[in-house]
């Protein structure tokens, strides 16, 4: 803490004041911001990370959404994050259990509505989909036009691949910030635009490898089971960011998987893959 001493001026023993050098204020120190997204429910994987972020001196942690749907424990992941007060947004899974309708939900978005309480559906409804910080950084899940669109990715015929430069720069029309954080893919990648905005999607915190059918088949292979997340630094002119990969006891959080039915979640859970 800085200690501010008060000094009385005396003309006959100091020199005038206009004669005192003078002292430039300190600059501030880089922020630092922890982007978390796709927790899904795994509450081992999100307590690893918070427990990883202890030794990372971040200024602020942001939670990218999708936080509860899947077959793990959706209920005790909202209270974790409610007590956290972390700046939050609206993921579509979110939005998805939030309309309360379980026959058109998927069967990791059922589980999540049948657990969550009516106070925690009310915290669902509360979150916007996307937030701004400090008019210099824009939290989406998706891109800032959809929760739906996959922003450094691009799905495919063949698959799932990297985004070209100018297929990411139609989908950031609205995204006006100098930093972008997304999420939705589970896939950790950056890219900087020509106009210098940088993209960055830190990867999931729960699930490293799904399946979806929309818009067509594909899937999501990490290729390993390590909880993911970035922490991004503002420099100068840019930020530089940091992908980190964190151990956590992924075979009991397959289990629970298991446990509720859900051998494919079991195996994506253990791997970060699609079959075992």
């Amino acid at each position: 803490m800085l200690n501010l001493a008060l000094h009385v001026f005396d003309e006959e023993k100091s020199p005038p004041i206009y004669d005192q050098p003078v002292i430039a204020p300190l600059k501030p120190l880089p922020m630092r911001i922890a982007a978390l997204s796709d927790i899904h429910g795994n509450l081992a994987a999100l307590n690893a990370v918070l427990e990883d972020l202890q030794t990372q001196a971040v200024d602020l942690i942001v939670n990218l959404g999708d936080i509860a749907s899947g077959p793990l424990q959706p209920r005790e992941t909202v209270d974790v994050l409610t007590a956290l007060n972390l700046p939050t947004i609206r993921g579509n899974h979110d939005r998805q259990v939030l309309e309360g309708e379980p026959a058109r939900m998927g069967p990791s978005d059922q589980y999540a509505f049948g657990q969550l309480r009516a106070d925690q559906l009310a915290w669902f409804a509360s979150l916007p989909e996307q937030q701004t910080i400090e008019d210099d950084v824009l939290l989406v899940h998706g891109s800032a036009e959809s929760d739906l669109t996959y922003f450094l990715e691009t799905i495919t015929e063949y698959g799932c691949r990297a985004a070209t430069h100018d297929e990411v720069l139609s989908r950031a029309t609205h995204a006006d910030a100098k930093l972008v954080l997304c999420g939705h893919t589970h896939v950790p990648r950056a890219m900087t635009l020509a106009d210098g905005r940088l993209i960055v999607n830190p990867g999931s915190v729960g699930l490293q490898a799904y399946r979806d059918e929309h818009p067509i088949p594909h899937q999501i292979e990490m290729h390993s089971p390590h909880a993911r997340y970035a922490i991004v630094t503002k420099q100068v002119n840019t930020w530089a960011v940091e992908f980190r990969a964190v151990e956590y006891a992924w075979d009991e959080a397959a289990a629970v998987a298991e446990a509720h039915g859900r051998a494919d979640w079991a195996v994506w859970l253990r791997t970060g893959r699609m079959e075992a």
